[in-house]
């Protein structure tokens, strides 16, 4: 069975890298012996068509690798790779910032809010590297659902700049869906928490 992918990294010196399947999922690795001859030398973001082999450990790595044609992509696969950027990610961050300022200055809110963001934030970019680091090893692997879930209690902004620094997970659009979902919940929890109807509950 062929799958296909572009490769997301390559070491030229010492003849291998990794490829990202177009459909989500680990990333493979492969080495400079497994691209047929007619290939040329391998270039980053290169679509390739590949098959899945085990090496000796039990690991997957690709094997057979050729180039794809161009008219081999779908228009899903199109809109994949548009995902990854957007104002909205951009603006994201800087939006919450200032509504979290609004929110703060017409209603009172504890500092701790603003370290447990921070702290949540800090934890997972961290979770998100551990997780490609993991995906590249082929090792055990965090769940979507973990990584949504850590969104959700505030760490989104830390997890939303780990998607575009280490460029994991940002063009798998029903990841994207789901994040920027549990990213609206956060904030609109956040600023219901805060206001005046909610505020005589919590006091």
């Amino acid at each position: 069975m062929r799958f296909e992918g572009h490769i997301k990294s390559w070491t030229d010196d010492r003849g291998f890298g990794f490829i990202e399947p177009t459909k989500g999922g680990q990333e493979i690795f492969v080495h400079v012996k497994s691209f047929s001859r007619r290939f040329g030398r391998p270039r980053v973001g290169q679509l390739v068509s590949f098959e899945v082999e085990l090496n000796h450990e039990g690991k997957k790595r690709g094997k057979n690798v050729e180039v794809a044609r161009p008219s081999s992509r779908t228009p899903r696969d199109r809109i994949e790779r548009q995902a990854d950027w957007g104002i909205v990610s951009i603006a994201a961050i800087p939006l919450f910032i200032a509504i979290y300022w609004v929110v703060a200055t017409v209603w009172h809110v504890s500092h701790w809010f603003a370290a447990g963001y921070i702290a949540l934030s800090v934890f997972s970019f961290f979770v998100y590297g551990s997780d490609k680091a993991a995906a590249k090893a082929g090792a055990w692997r965090v769940s979507e659902s973990s990584l949504h879930l850590f969104s959700l209690a505030g760490g989104w902004p830390g997890a939303l700049v780990a998607q575009k620094l280490l460029r994991h997970k940002s063009s798998k659009v029903e990841f994207q869906a789901v994040f920027w979902c549990t990213v609206c919940a956060n904030v609109s929890g956040f600023v219901a928490f805060h206001s005046p109807f909610m505020s005589r509950f919590h006091t």
